[in-house]
C-alpha cells in the first residue's frame, strides 16, 4: 500500500514551480537572489521570475533553496553500529571491535540499515552519497526505494587474488541490481593500504579504468597508518599509491587525508585527486585535523563526507558542515580559514566534482537534475537572516530542512519523509542489531 501511494505522489513528467525562494545556486561565489525555479521532467527548466501554472506550486518565501548535499564518503549501513564501542582509544582499536561484527553481517542487515541511513540523509538535505561497504546490492535496493542516488563501492580488502574473486563473484550481482538505472554507478572501493596489498590496488585500478569507474579509498587517516607505510614501503600512503600508478590510471577520491606532507599535497594536486574531508569522524577517533587550507591553496578539490554513523555518530550533512567550519577556524586560528561559502562548496559542487557528477548535480542551473533542498528560515534559530551563507552553516540544523527533491522527485515535504516508512526502518534495524548480537 505504501509503495502504491509513493507512486501516486511521483510523476516524472509533472511540473513543479518553486516561488520566491532565496536561491543560492552555487554557480558564483557569494551569490544569491530571490527567484523562482521551474522543475520539469526531473530537470531544472528555468530560474528567474516565472509566471504561469504548474502541476504543483510551492510558496518558498521563507525558504533558502540550495543544491541538495553530496555525502562523498560514507558507509551507509554502519548505522547498525551507531554508538557502539565509543570508548576505543583510536581508529585501530575501534576497527578491532568492528571487524568481528562485520563478519556476522548478511543481506537483510545491510538492506534495513541502509534504508535507515537513507532516511537520515534525506532528512538532512542530502540526496547523493558515495558508499564503501559489503553486500552492496542491498544498499542499491534501499537507496532506490528512498529515491536517492548512490555511487556504490565494490569493496576490496586483501590481495590481487582476492580482488579478482570479488570482481568475479560480486560485480555481476551488483550490476544486475543496478540494471540501467542512471541513479547508480559502481566505483572501486579499496579500503586502505593497511588492509589491501599494493597488487590489490594495482588490480582494482586497472579494473576500474576498464569499466569507466573511479577509485574510492581511505588515505593517510592516522599517523600510525603513515608511519607504518613508511616503515614497510619506504613511502607515505600517497607516495605509495602514486608509485603504483593508481592516480594516473583512474580518477581517485581519497577519504580523510589527515596526515599529509607537503610532497603528498603536491602529488594529490598534480594528479587531480579529490579529497573528502570527514571532520567529525577524524575528531571523534582522535585521528587529527586534515590540512584543508594547505590543500585548497594547491587547488585540490575538497568534498565533504560524514563517514559511517558508527564513527561520527550520525549521517547529517548539516552537522558535518558546521563541524568542518569550526574545525578549520580552530586549526588555523582564524575565522577566515574556511568561509561559509567554502564549506557549502565542499558539500555541493565539490562533492559532485569528486564523484564525476558535476554535469548533473551540485548547482542550481537550467539543464541539471533537480536535486534541490529548501531550508526554512522562519524559525528562532534562523532569525534574523543577516547572512544566508552563515545561517546555513552556523545556525541551521535538520529541523530546518523543509523539502527535498532528487531528480525532481519530492522525497521530503514539510519535514515528512514520503518514500520511506521511518518507523518501520527503525524497528527493523533494531531487530537486525539484536539478532547480530546473538550470532
Amino acid at each position: 500500500m505504501e509503495a502504491f501511494f509513493s507512486i501516486l505522489r511521483y510523476n516524472s513528467a509533472m511540473t513543479t514551480l518553486i516561488k520566491n525562494a532565496l536561491v543560492i545556486p552555487m554557480t558564483e561565489r557569494e551569490h544569491y537572489e530571490k527567484s523562482d525555479i521551474l522543475i520539469k521532467d526531473g530537470k531544472i527548466e528555468r530560474i528567474g521570475t516565472i509566471d504561469g501554472k504548474a502541476d504543483e506550486t510551492i510558496d518558498a518565501s521563507s525558504m533558502i533553496a540550495l543544491p541538495s548535499f553530496v555525502n562523498a564518503h560514507t558507509h551507509l549501513s554502519m548505522t547498525l553500529m551507531r554508538n557502539y564501542k565509543d570508548t576505543c582509544e583510536n581508529l585501530q582499536d575501534w576497527l578491532s571491535e568492528i571487524f568481528p561484527i562485520e563478519d556476522k553481517l548478511c543481506d537483510e542487515d545491510i538492506y534495513w540499515s541502509s534504508l535507515l541511513g537513507s532516511a537520515e540523509l534525506i532528512e538532512s538535505g542530502c540526496t547523493t552519497f558515495a558508499d564503501m561497504y559489503f553486500f552492496a546490492w542491498n544498499t542499491v535496493k534501499a537507496a532506490r526505494k528512498a529515491g536517492i542516488r548512490g555511487i556504490i563501492g565494490q569493496t576490496f580488502m586483501g590481495d590481487a587474488e582476492d580482488a579478482e574473486h570479488r570482481i568475479r563473484e560480486y560485480e555481476p550481482r551488483l550490476r544486475e541490481e543496478i540494471g540501467n538505472d542512471d541513479m547508480f554507478r559502481i566505483d572501486a572501493a579499496v579500503h586502505a593500504i593497511y588492509t589491501s596489498t599494493p597488487d590489490c590496488y594495482a588490480k582494482t585500478a586497472e579494473w576500474a579504468a576498464s569499466i569507466g569507474a573511479r577509485m574510492n579509498t581511505h588515505i593517510a587517516e592516522t599517523r600510525k597508518e603513515v608511519d607504518d607505510s613508511i616503515r614497510k614501503y619506504g613511502k607515505s600512503p600517497v607516495e605509495l599509491l602514486d608509485s603504483l600508478g593508481v592516480f594516473s590510471t583512474v580518477p581517485t577520491y581519497g577519504a580523510h587525508c589527515v596526515h599529509l606532507s607537503d610532497n603528498d599535497i603536491d602529488i594529490l594536486s598534480s594528479r587531480s585527486v579529490s579529497v573528502v574531508h570527514n571532520p567529525s569522524s577524524n575528531m571523534k577517533l582522535a585521528s587529527g585535523a586534515a590540512p584543508i587550507m594547505k590543500m585548497r591553496k594547491k587547488g585540490i578539490n575538497i568534498a565533504l563526507g560524514t563517514d559511517g554513523a558508527s564513527s561520527n555518530n550520525n549521517l547529517s550533512m548539516m552537522k558535518e558542515m558546521n563541524t568542518a567550519a569550526l574545525l578549520a577556524t580552530l586549526s588555523e586560528m582564524t575565522p577566515s580559514a574556511a568561509r561559509p561559502y567554502d564549506i557549502l562548496e565542499m558539500a555541493t559542487i565539490n562533492g559532485a566534482r569528486a564523484l564525476g557528477l558535476e554535469d548533473r548535480i551540485g548547482t542550481i542551473e537550467p539543464g541539471k537534475d533537480a536535486d534541490i533542498v529548501l531550508i526554512n528560515t522562519d524559525d528562532v534559530n534562523m532569525t534574523p537572516l543577516n547572512d544566508p551563507f552563515s545561517a546555513v552553516i552556523f545556525s541551521s540544523d535538520r529541523k530546518n530542512i523543509d523539502t527535498v527533491f532528487c531528480k525532481g522527485r519530492k522525497l521530503l515535504e514539510k519535514g515528512n519523509l514520503l518514500t520511506i516508512d521511518k518507523d518501520e526502518a527503525i524497528r527493523k534495524t533494531n531487530e537486525r542489531w539484536q539478532d547480530i548480537l546473538r550470532r
